[in-house]
Formats: structure tokens, C-alpha cells, sequence
């Protein structure tokens, strides 16, 4: 993709919609090969974006799921023991007795098991997706950071391993701890805000294209109320389009105040949201909008 136009152009056509600024980040960080970091609260489209970009290039998404504890292991490689345990009995059960050789051959690559960053280096072209990266622990952060900086791996049996293409990497954080700015600063940084609701309206017409524009517009607004609400947790895009799809699953062209109340399920995930949810006007909201 030639300049940022065309990259907002190409997401565009994959259902996805950016603005300026983002259309040139994720300009830059495929021209320059530099990891893309989305920051945002959860469900505000950063998952959405990288499989969007794999859309748009027509390359496989690889995800690693972040969680506490993650380390190597799981996240690069790991050693089928299962197989080479077959294989040690099978050349013992054959007689062979050159001890050296049969040590080798416990470590080839057949038995070697991919995990996503491995299995990102190995793939080209392919998109990264490193999601919740605020949810691993700082040995994982350093060990993550000194991999996208050479985009290769040195296995101790094998050798290193490098990346003839880099990988487009785009990691996620919702946020629930500051992630080290040493990572930070090897990746293009951008910010996901909750979007207006013209644009939040488009997004959801774009993704559910057989919902009326009626309900659309009504869902966009109790949404954009319930986010000035003080939740605890506040609905994002994706929790936007789950409700609309669950009303049209409903049969609904348009929603009241009393479908709305019990719909909220669809779009508030703690009991003290649902309990101040309950205590809005919902009518009125939908009054003053003018669906």
C-alpha cells in the first residue's frame, strides 16, 4: 500500500473504518517495519484492527493471547516430548546404539512445536496480533521487546532463527497496568477513544447491514448516554453492535425504554452498570436524540 489514503481505503473495504490519524499510523508502521501499539479501553476495535489488516493484505493473523505468567514456552516454542519419547523407544526397540546421533535427531524440527511468535517469524507475510499485552508480567515485556527488535530467535538445539520478511505486529493493552516505556518506544503508539456517535453509527451500519437505521441510530444513542453514566465498566463499539444484533435477533425495527431495560444484558457485563442502567431515562434519551 502506496500512502495512507490507501491504506484507509483498503481497511475500509475489509468493514472496517479509520480516521486520518489512524490510517497513517498504520501507514507507517508498514512501511517503516515497526510494531503498531493500540492502547484504549476494551472493546473500542484495537483486536478489530489487526484482523482487519490481515484482511487488507490478505495474510494469516496469528494471535497470542497475553495472560499472567506467560513465558516463553507458550508464547515462542516448545519441544513435542511426547513424539521424541516415541521416537527414542522406536531406535531402541530398532537396536541403534550411536548415542550421539540419536541425541540429534530428539531435536530436529519435526518435533519442534510453534508457538505464535514462532510461528509469526516463520510465515511471511503474516500479522501479529499480541493481544492484552498489559496482562503479561515485565520478564515477558523484555523478552517480547528484545524479539521485535531483531525479529529472530536463537534455539539452543537448532540455532537462530530469523524472520526472512518481519511479521506486521500490532499489540493491545486495555490498559490495566502501564506497560514499560522501553516497549512503548520500539512500536508506533495510538489511541483508541470511544468514537462520536456519527462515527459509531457508521461503524455499526457497516458491520450490520441488515439492521434498520432506525434501531442503529437509537442503540448508537442509549450507548453514547450509558458511557457518560459513571460505569464501571463503559460499553465499547463492540458491545454497540452485540445489542443492535440482539434486538434484530429480536425482531426489533426500534427499541423503547422497556426493551432496552431488558435487553441490557447484551451490553453491560457488571451488576452495578445493569442496577444504574435501570436508574437512567432511557426514553428520554432516545427523546432528545430524535429516533
Amino acid at each position: 500500500m502506496d500512502d495512507p489514503e490507501q491504506v484507509r481505503a483498503r481497511l475500509e473495504e475489509t468493514g472496517y473504518l479509520v480516521d486520518e490519524g489512524l490510517a497513517v499510523t498504520c501507514f507507517l508502521a508498514l512501511r517503516l517495519h515497526r510494531p503498531l501499539f493500540c492502547e484504549g479501553d476494551a472493546g473500542v476495535g484495537k483486536t478489530a484492527l489487526a484482523t482487519a489488516l490481515a484482511q487488507a493484505l490478505d495474510a494469516p493473523l496469528i494471535r497470542l493471547q497475553c495472560h499472567e505468567g506467560i513465558d516463553a514456552a507458550q508464547a515462542l516454542y516448545d519441544w513435542d516430548f511426547p513424539r521424541q519419547l516415541l521416537h527414542l523407544r522406536a531406535a531402541e526397540a530398532a537396536g541403534a546404539a550411536d548415542a550421539e546421533r540419536l541425541e540429534s535427531e530428539l531435536y530436529d524440527r519435526r518435533f519442534l512445536i510453534a508457538r505464535p511468535l514462532l510461528r509469526a517469524l516463520q510465515t511471511q507475510p503474516s500479522v501479529l496480533l499480541v493481544d492484552e499485552i498489559d496482562r503479561a508480567d515485565d520478564e515477558f515485556e523484555a523478552f517480547l521487546l528484545e524479539l521485535l527488535s531483531e525479529y529472530s530467535v536463537t534455539i539452543p538445539e537448532l540455532g537462530t532463527l530469523r524472520a526472512e520478511e518481519p511479521p506486521v505486529v500490532v499489540l493491545t493493552s486495555n490498559r490495566t497496568r502501564e506497560v514499560h516505556d522501553a516497549l512503548k518506544r520500539r512500536c508506533l503508539y495510538h489511541w483508541f477513544d470511544h468514537p462520536s456517535f456519527a462515527r459509531e453509527l457508521a461503524i455499526v451500519r457497516r458491520r450490520l447491514p441488515g439492521v434498520s437505521a432506525r434501531l442503529a441510530e437509537q442503540v448508537t444513542a442509549l450507548v453514547q448516554a450509558l458511557r457518560g453514566a459513571d460505569l464501571v465498566k463503559p460499553p465499547g463499539v463492540a458491545e454497540t453492535i452485540d445489542w443492535a444484533e440482539a434486538l434484530d435477533a429480536l425482531g426489533a425495527g426500534e427499541v423503547d425504554a422497556e426493551l432496552a431495560v431488558a435487553t441490557l444484558g447484551s451490553v453491560l457485563k457488571y451488576r452495578e452498570d445493569t442496577d444504574r442502567a435501570r436508574g437512567l431515562d432511557l426514553a428520554a434519551v432516545l427523546a432528545a436524540r430524535g429516533v
